[in-house]
Formats: structure tokens, sequence, C-alpha cells
């Protein structure tokens, strides 16, 4: 056993040592893939607030928001020192035949801040299981007498086998539960059209209020219309909030800044582990859990997903979390960057028209598609690896991340693009952001693109065909 590494000798590893163990024991696709980033290229020596600090000592700003975890931003003083109390103090962690205070206080803290009857929780790890949660319970909501479930076209509900067929995405191709149906996402003709088609069939609906995946948003007639609809047909109305819960959008839940509206189910994970906890939450009214799981026989039926749900720490952890979002009031952060971040785009998408198309968002949480170059790139896209060329948002791709690899390597600046729907360039800071370094960021939006796309999309292949050396 001499050959292990330990914790020291992980903290010694060069990048090219890291590269190394991912080609030998991870993957080795993804080095390939991420070498062509400057970030893919250098290690994180640690982190705080807004900013990463690298081994060489640079501070790189970074405008990802964790792809929402991180709300709270890197190691908020508060969740380290509640996480660090838990351990000193040698609380128990798991055990399911005892009761979790921790656990317990989530549940009624949950309850508290939402709407209406939303008050039963369940805990699991991640948000996949919470939106596959959701949907068995949604399911035994209705004895298995219905068998057909309503997904959007652009949804994205996470990649476990469940969660993955109901994420709108062509390139999922693995089995999945079966009576998906899908709908025009924002489109309530188009809901209405699929719950006819399964007349009586309908167990269950879930939408994401604001994808975050694709920077568009159902507005309050959808969301009223298809809440009205789901009471008529008694459908389960799940609402996937895992990504905007928090703040993040402007309003603690995205769904909430319209009053009176309650879905029948809420998924959220991501920043309720205030970025060091893996932790998601489903939380269901009143009673549609009850029908369900609320009987000496099925009582104990939902905690067969996962061995670790509740963990203490974790709990702990989300605890610390929610009461930091809303004493510091994390919805009004949002809007205060809101403020900074949309003037700054719009003015981005009137100077820079052949490069910049939709700029939509809100809160903070913001998309910016990337789009147009030169003729050139017609001829990349066509000489690309087999894969790559069938691909027709290839060319959108490639100066997408042409423009986020020259963000961080001419400004420090950290960003990323989504992999689902038209695949913008996300701005989505975390809610601890001062707004100067937001406008900052783009200030350095504004100096990239005056670069022109080809330019940028020359150096960056350049760069991908020099990192095959590295």
């Amino acid at each position: 056993m001499s050959n292990l590494v330990s914790l020291q000798d992980c903290e010694r590893l060069t990048v090219r040592e890291v590269h190394d163990l991912y080609r030998r024991y991870v993957n080795s696709s993804q080095v390939s893939l991420m070498t062509s980033f400057g970030f893919g290229r250098e290690l994180v020596e640690s982190a705080e607030g807004a900013y990463l600090v690298l081994r060489d000592g640079r501070r790189i700003l970074d405008l990802t928001g964790g792809v929402g975890v991180l709300n709270h931003g890197h190691n908020h003083p508060r969740i380290l020192a509640a996480r660090e109390r838990f351990a000193r103090d040698r609380r128990m962690e798991v055990h399911k035949t005892y009761f979790s205070p921790y656990l317990a206080a989530l549940g009624h803290n949950l309850a508290q801040l939402l709407p209406g009857d939303l008050r039963m929780s369940f805990l699991p790890n991640s948000g996949a299981e919470a939106v596959e949660g959701a949907v068995k319970l949604a399911y035994k909501y209705h004895g298995g007498r219905r068998g057909t479930i309503l997904r959007a076209d652009c949804g994205f509900h996470g990649k476990l086998l469940g969660s993955g067929g109901l994420t709108g995405q062509p390139q999922f191709d693995f089995p999945t539960i079966p009576g998906i149906a899908t709908f025009t996402y924002g489109d309530l003709d188009s809901v209405r059209s699929a719950v006819a088609a399964h007349a009586g069939d309908v167990y269950a609906l879930v939408v994401e209020p604001f994808s975050a995946s694709t920077i568009q948003w159902c507005d309050e007639d959808f969301l009223r219309g298809v809440r009205e609809l789901c009471d008529r047909q008694n459908i389960v109305l799940i609402f996937d909030e895992i990504y905007t819960g928090w703040g993040k959008t402007g309003s603690l839940f995205y769904f909430m800044r319209y009053p009176g509206l309650v879905p029948d189910v809420l998924t959220t994970s991501k920043s309720f582990g205030g970025g060091k906890s893996s932790i998601s939450a489903f939380v269901a009214r009143e009673k549609v859990f009850r029908k369900a799981y609320d009987n000496l026989t099925d009582a104990l039926l939902q905690s067969t997903s996962t061995t670790y749900y509740g963990m203490g720490e974790e709990c702990v952890t989300a605890i610390e979390a929610i009461n930091i979002v809303v004493e510091d009031d994390y919805p009004a952060r949002a809007r205060e960057l809101e403020l900074v971040l949309e003037p700054a785009l719009a003015r981005l998408a009137k100077e820079f028209p052949d490069a910049v198309g939709r700029v939509a968002g809100a809160g903070a949480l913001w998309g910016v598609q990337i789009d147009g170059g030169p003729k050139i790139l017609d001829l990349v896209s066509r000489l690309a690896p087999a894969g790559m060329a069938r691909d027709p948002r290839f060319k959108a791709k490639l100066v997408t991340c042409a423009v986020i690899n020259a963000l961080y390597q001419d400004h420090d600046i950290f960003t990323y693009y989504t992999l689902n729907g038209r695949n913008p360039l996300i701005i989505g800071p975390s809610l601890v952001t001062d707004p100067a370094d937001v406008q900052r960021g783009a200030d350095a939006l504004g100096e990239v693109l005056d670069q022109g796309l080809s330019r940028l999309v020359t150096r960056f292949v350049a760069q991908k065909v020099g990192s095959t050396l590295w």
C-alpha cells in the first residue's frame, strides 16, 4: 500500500502530474478538452468570496458563481465556522434510528420561508436526486394509476436515468422512465394539448420557471395557467429551481415574485449547500406528501432512495446558508447586480451587433449570445472532427470558447457557457460579488469583443494545437 497518495502529496502535485492522473484514472478526453483553455493548465491554491488565487499568485475574478452553487461565494466565513464547530464538538453525523435536530430544524426553516403549505421536506444529496424524488412522490400520490409525466422541450433536470430523460437534450440516449411527453417551454397552449393527448393519465408536470441553461423564463400568465390546469386535472406540479433558488434571480425563488403562486413540489440544491455541502431538497405541499408517504407502510419508503440523506454536517451547512441568505438579503444583492449587468450588456449588444445576439437575464444570472464571425469559420466547422462537424452549434461554441479564453488570459476573469440550448456565455456572479467587480467584468468583455471574433478564434485554435503538446 506504499503507493497510496497522501493529502500532503496531493498539495504538492504539479499540474502535469494532475493531468496524468486524470488521463489514467478519470477521463483522458476531459484533459484534452479543458487544456484548450488557460484555466485547464493551471491549479487553484485557494478561493475566497468572488476570487480564486492560483499557485502563481494570480487573482481570478470568478463570474461563474460556481454554476449556481456559489451564491455565498467561495468559503464564506460563517459557513466555515458552522462546519468547524460541528466537527470540533464531534456531533453525530448520521444514524437513521436516531432523530436529528439539524434535519428537523432545516425542515422547519424551509417551511417558514416557502409560501402556502409547502412544508414537507426530504433532503437527498444532488439536484437530480431531488427531481427524481419529486417525480416518485407524484407517481405515488396517484397510486401508480397514471403513467404520463410532462416536461419542457428545453428543460434541464439532471443526468441520472430518470432525470436525464426529463432533460430536454437530444444527446441523452440512455434508457429512462416510461411515459415522458413534451411541451413547448412557456407555451400554455402546448401544455393544454399535451394534457389533452394523455387525458386522465398525467401524474406530474415538471418545469423550470427560469431556465438557467437557456436563459429564458416562463411569464406569469403561463405559470398561473399551468397551475390552474394542474388543479383541474389533479396533476402534481413540480417547479425545478435547483439553479435559480436562494436569491439568484432577484427573488428568493423565481416563482415567488408572483404572489399566491404555489407549486405542489419545489426542488432545490446548488447554493442550498452554501458552496460547501452536497445537499438538495424537494419540498412538497402537505396534502400531496401525506397522501403518498405518511402511513406506517410507506413512511420509510422515500429514504430508500439514498442512505446518506440529511447528514448532520450537511444540514448544519444548509441551515447557516439559508440564514445568511435571509439576513444579508441575497435577493436584494442580486437586484443590485442586475442594475449593473443589464445596462452594461445591453450596451455591448448595441456596440457589437455582429458578435452579440440575444442578451437576457434576471438578477445575477445573465446570458450573452456570442455568434457570427468571419466566413472562414464555416470552413473550420466543416473540417472539424466528425462528431463536432455534425453539431449545428459548433461555430457558435467555437467563438464563445474563444471569448471565454480571452477573458481569462487577458483579464483574469472566469466565465463559462451552457451546454444546453443556444449555448450562451454566462455571467452569473456570486451574490457576495462587489458591483464594481461585475462592472469590470462587463468592461473586459467589451475589450475582448473589440479584438474581433476572427482574431480571437485564430488565437484560441492556435493555443488548442499547442495544448496537444502540453
